[in-house]
């Protein structure tokens, strides 16, 4: 549908031959909130790019300012920093009532440590950045790589029922009026119900090149999941972000509201971020299967980088408190990190598939994690335990019980401690982010202690 922009040259000629007249500029903050600017296009022109404070890279889900943030790592006085488009990103609005493009940025800025205790590039600190890096690793050790995400989320009611918990959205289709009332997993008439509001919804995928291939209802009351063709890993980062947007914005527009926060219902089943994962070599080979189309070491290694990371990695797959409680009330979630071949239980599952198509998928995921930070972490500690040669524990063929090894953190707090151990955590996401990225989670847990309605309030729309 779009071109394949390179250069401002091409963007900027694009722009004024389709007449847009505003352009979005956006990067994703830690809490995967869209933070940017919306210019004209003849101020764009100019400028190609945008500055803003620094502070954006050191707020919490609700806007908090953690003090700590600004006395150890921000200079005191919120210097600039620069939005720099990637033109591969650019792609219309389908929303806005003014023909508008949108951009995803990286930044850039050099910085001094409030206390001086370090200097760092902004890059160290932005989620995108830090996928670049990693994949950016994995090319120089020889690999590429795949990845397919199946995303959940919930649509449900705008008004709170009466004993102030969340009601199901109610059907929209005029032809099937329809109040869920039961479980209707992979139910077509149920999901039918709902076809105006994903019609706009895969229209406006269609429109910003995001890649989905189908759409149905999950286990859980009002839950549906949205697959996704694979895909280079920084494309399919961006891809869902953007996706979790347009779902919100056109789910208000449908009267109802759709939210990716982990546990909705304590009752029901959760919400997921699963991440299908191959690689190639050079060669185009999967480094996953032998010669004899047999499983490779690798595949097992592979595996083992992310179990002896997993305890680690929770901090960010599951990155709030109320995540926990899908966690540890897993109806459908794992709740250990063991892995095993097609098994659903399993944190790591190895599908069935040809041997060319050999993959893992990754399962600890909620819908509540960052996408760039999720795959950051999956690539950077797969690639790890290639490197080290790391073994897995032994394959799970039937639902895991949780052992010593494999339980997953109790919490956030502990989930946090573990990520500041972490040596494989800290080669990919280094020290100056894992020190930001805690203390922000250390003041939304302060924040959260003071708000009883914090999840509702804070994660229901923006998580």
């Amino acid at each position: 549908m779009y071109p394949e922009f390179s250069t401002a040259g091409e963007a900027l000629a694009w722009l004024e031959a389709n007449d847009i007249q505003r352009v979005e500029l956006v990067f994703a903050d830690l809490t995967s909130v869209a933070r940017g600017k919306i210019l004209s296009r003849a101020s764009f022109a100019e400028t190609l790019g945008a500055k803003m404070p620094s502070l954006f890279l050191g707020l919490t889900v609700t806007g908090g300012e953690p003090p700590e943030v600004f006395k150890r790592i921000f200079p005191p006085m919120f210097p600039d920093m620069a939005m720099r488009p990637d033109w591969r990103t650019l792609v219309r609005d389908p929303l806005a009532g003014v023909p508008t493009a949108t951009l995803i940025c990286d930044i850039e800025a050099s910085f001094t440590a409030a206390d001086g205790h370090c200097q760092y590039e902004v890059a160290e600190l932005s989620t995108r950045q830090l996928l670049k890096r990693t994949l950016a690793r994995l090319k120089a050790a020889g690999y590429r790589a795949k990845v397919a995400p199946e995303l959940e989320f919930f649509l449900v009611h705008p008004q709170r029922a009466a004993d102030g918990g969340l009601q199901v959205a109610h059907g929209m289709s005029a032809r099937v009026p329809h109040i869920e009332s039961s479980h209707d997993l992979a139910s077509a008439e149920t999901a039918g119900t709902f076809a105006p509001f994903f019609d706009e919804l895969w229209a406006a995928c269609e429109a910003q090149n995001i890649p989905i291939t189908g759409y149905g209802h999950e286990s859980a009351l009002g839950q549906y999941e949205v697959n996704f063709a694979p895909g280079e890993p920084l494309a399919q980062a961006d891809a869902v972000f953007r996706f979790k947007r347009l779902a919100r914005e056109i789910a208000r527009r449908h009267g109802c509201l759709a939210t990716f926060m982990a546990k909705p219902y304590l009752t029901e089943p959760g919400t997921g971020l699963h991440w299908h994962v191959s690689l190639a070599d050079a060669e185009g080979n999967n480094p996953f299967t032998a010669a004899d189309g047999a499983p490779h070491p690798r595949l097992r290694h592979f595996i083992g980088g992310w179990q002896a990371s997993a305890r680690a990695s929770m901090a960010i797959l599951a990155p709030y408190a109320h995540s926990y409680v899908r966690l540890h009330r897993p109806d459908a979630s794992p709740a250990s990190v063991e892995w095993g071949y097609d098994n659903r239980t399993a944190a790591f599952r190895v599908p069935h598939s040809d041997p060319a198509n050999r993959r893992v998928e990754h399962r600890l995921p909620g819908g509540d994690a960052n996408p760039y930070l999720s795959l950051a972490l999956m690539l950077g500690a797969g690639l790890a335990g290639m490197q080290q040669q790391i073994e897995p524990g032994p394959e799970v063929s039937d639902r895991p019980a949780v052992s010593e090894r494999g339980a997953l953190p109790a919490d956030l707090s502990e989930a946090l401690l573990e990520l500041q151990r972490c040596p494989i955590m800290g080669e990919v996401f280094g020290a100056p982010f894992i020190e930001l990225y805690s203390m922000i989670k250390q003041h939304e847990l302060n924040e959260q202690a003071a708000d009883a309605d914090f999840a509702i309030k804070h994660l229901l729309a923006r998580s």
